[in-house]
């Protein structure tokens, strides 16, 4: 089976619709409004079975100037352009900006219908010949049949879907291996199934019963069916047109412009980087931080357009620049655009999308045009070690850089090992990618803290493993743990519990602070189950401070002291000693309560609380009522 999505092209009233219906027996106007006034304003659609499983889909556009938008949100994904001139008239404006459109997008072939040949001699019809002859010269339509036709008396029709066939014949299939996306060029509701949104699938395939996203609302929902030109499928392939009816969502939830796609595949940005090109008929120069209307697949945003590498781009000329949307835009590099001016209300270019996430680069540096140069000439294998370096510290999944790089699944994983047996790239864990460079600059980050972190606080055996990764970086957890297992493979780091050092590092105590620890450990030691505070310890051992005192932080990382609650710390062996006799109270009397934990120990409720809350906490004990009991017995 194969699908080719041919776009009709032409100025208003110059047959289109008229044509369209002759070839297929379908009536392209819809809306009322259009049967009124006899001129198309939305798309439409049509199709033509051909021998050989072949299916000619066909996207008939208004040649009206004031829905040029509309025409582009059809043009984006077809295969083939039938620009369409009447005889009677020749070449007119929309003409022009239609046939300049479809070569911005980069459509590769086509054919001229030149419609109403009944109306004219076959003198004036050369001459029309020539016309367009001299119109397409240059273009993708250069050397392209140019064939007579007239939808009322049927003259050339024949010829006509011919050359279609032919033509439809040599276009390449759509790739069906890369991720699906489809651009929402209709939403309607219809009764009894619920909201239904069409277009072209441009990529992969959808089946029925599969859970998809609407970008770049991040709405999911469930597909309940799928038709391709009025018949059910149970699957959609690249290159069709495709209807998705939308289980859970409502019409009001979708527009236009939208995409269907795969959750969490596809990439939504304010900020796109690609190449420009500005007709040569263009009507002005266009000057960076210009306002345009930014079309892409079946969208329209406005933006502005910073250009990276000059002030100002002449019409004919080619640049790279920076769009800053208004509005999130769905797309994938290696897609096409088209800019209209703000006012008037004209095409005047278009280009390439490059990158559609891009790196923080200062605008007109010298890195982002060499960035840039790489994404758009570089061998696959460079650009995906490219979209790896920019990611920086956090690294990236393999599922995150889909929606960034031009390639299928398939063959993103495979330059992925390639890059990693070349050492190019490093996998962090089985889907997780970082770059060399990133590893080596949060590796010296790492150790430069750590190193910074001693020299401060030279007390303190090791670092928060959470406050190291927020100062080295703030590096992706995943990251962040392969750096340290590295490290202490390599005998550069060691880690234990929550804390990080040095290998080299070493806690040594001058013989006063030594003297002052040993006091503070015998003050508690002493006083058993009645220990001071932190304050009066430290006051007793000849300094003054807290419980944040460093010297005291010593003993609680030494676990020689143990917090039972706040600013109360008992000795270690003190609470050995207490739970030991606690337990043997409790197999003699089964339970007791506070009362009897005062009279045990001679303490006051201060301590006795406490002491049973943190033995409740540790499973020596368990509350019941207002007693405790030894849990277990």
């Amino acid at each position: 089976m194969r699908h080719v999505v041919v776009g009709t092209a032409g100025h208003i009233d110059h047959g289109k619709t008229s044509l369209v219906r002759a070839l297929t027996g379908i009536d392209t106007d819809r809306l009322p409004e259009e049967k009124a006034r006899g001129i198309t304003i939305d798309l439409g659609f049509a199709f033509l079975d051909e021998p050989g499983g072949l299916t000619i889909e066909i996207v008939d556009v208004p040649g009206h100037e004031r829905f040029v938008k509309n025409m582009l949100a059809g043009v984006g994904g077809i295969d083939l352009a039938m620009l369409v001139v009447a005889a009677d008239e020749g070449v007119m404006p929309q003409t022009r900006e239609h046939l300049a459109i479809c070569s911005l997008l980069h459509i590769k072939s086509g054919m001229v219908a030149l419609t109403k040949s009944d109306l004219v001699e076959p003198d004036w019809l050369e001459l029309v010949r020539d016309d367009v002859a001299s119109l397409v010269r240059g273009t993708f339509l250069d050397g392209a049949p140019v064939l007579a036709v007239s939808a009322k008396t049927g003259e050339g029709l024949t010829e006509l879907r011919a050359a279609l066939r032919e033509a439809a014949e040599h276009v390449p299939a759509r790739p069906v291996d890369q991720l699906p996306r489809l651009p929402i060029d209709r939403v309607f509701t219809v009764k009894g199934f619920g909201t239904v949104v069409t277009g072209t699938l441009t990529s992969g395939r959808l089946s029925a019963d599969e859970r998809v996203e609407i970008y770049p609302r991040g709405l999911q929902a469930k597909i309940r069916g799928l038709q391709t030109h009025g018949r059910a499928v149970t699957e959609a392939f690249a290159g069709q047109r495709t209807a998705i009816n939308l289980q859970g969502l409502e019409r009001a939830a979708i527009e236009r412009g939208d995409v269907v796609g795969l959750p969490g595949t596809l990439v939504t940005s304010v900020l796109v980087d690609a190449t420009v090109e500005l007709l040569e008929d263009a009507p002005r120069i266009l000057k960076s931080r210009d306002r345009v209307r930014f079309h892409a697949g079946t969208s329209e945003i406005m933006a502005r357009v910073l250009l990276l590498d000059r002030a100002e781009l002449v019409p004919g000329e080619r640049a790279f620049a920076r769009f800053r949307l208004e509005a999130p835009l769905v797309a994938v590099p290696g897609d096409r655009y088209v800019i209209r001016s703000y006012s008037p209300i004209v095409t005047i270019g278009g280009g390439t999308l490059l990158d559609v996430s891009p790196p923080r680069f200062k605008r007109k540096a010298p890195a982002l045009i060499a960035h840039l140069t790489l994404l758009e000439r570089g061998e696959p294998d460079d650009v995906v070690e490219e979209h790896v370096r920019h990611v920086g510290l956090a690294g990236a999944r393999a599922a995150a850089l889909q929606g960034r790089v031009p390639m299928s699944p398939e063959r993103l994983r495979a330059a992925l090992a390639r890059l990693e047996s070349a050492g190019k790239v490093l996998a962090v864990d089985r889907d997780w990618f970082l770059h060399p460079e990133s590893a080596t600059r949060l590796r010296s980050l790492a150790l430069q803290t750590l190193a910074d972190f001693h020299r401060q606080q030279p007390l303190r055996p090791g670092m928060s493993r959470e406050e190291l990764r927020g100062r080295a970086g703030a590096a992706d957890e995943r990251v962040f743990a392969h750096l340290l297992g590295t490290l202490e493979t390599e005998g550069v780091l060691k880690a234990e519990r929550d804390k990080v050092r040095l290998t080299s590092h070493e806690v040594r105590l001058s013989e006063e602070q030594q003297r002052v620890v040993d006091r503070v450990e015998q003050a508690y030691l002493g006083a058993e189950a009645a220990p001071p505070s932190p304050e009066e310890a430290l006051t007793h051992a000849g300094v003054a401070g807290d419980d944040e005192h460093e010297l005291f932080q010593l003993l609680i990382e030494g676990k020689k002291l143990v917090r039972v609650k706040e600013s109360l710390y008992f000795h270690a062996r003190s609470l050995e000693a207490i739970q030991s006799k606690l337990v043997d109270l409790l197999r003699e009397r089964k339970e007791i309560g506070p009362g009897d934990i005062k009279e045990l120990l001679g303490i006051s409720r201060k301590y006795a609380i406490p002491l049973l809350e943190y033995f409740d906490g540790r499973r020596v004990t368990m509350r019941v009522g207002e007693k405790r009991v030894l849990r277990g017995a």
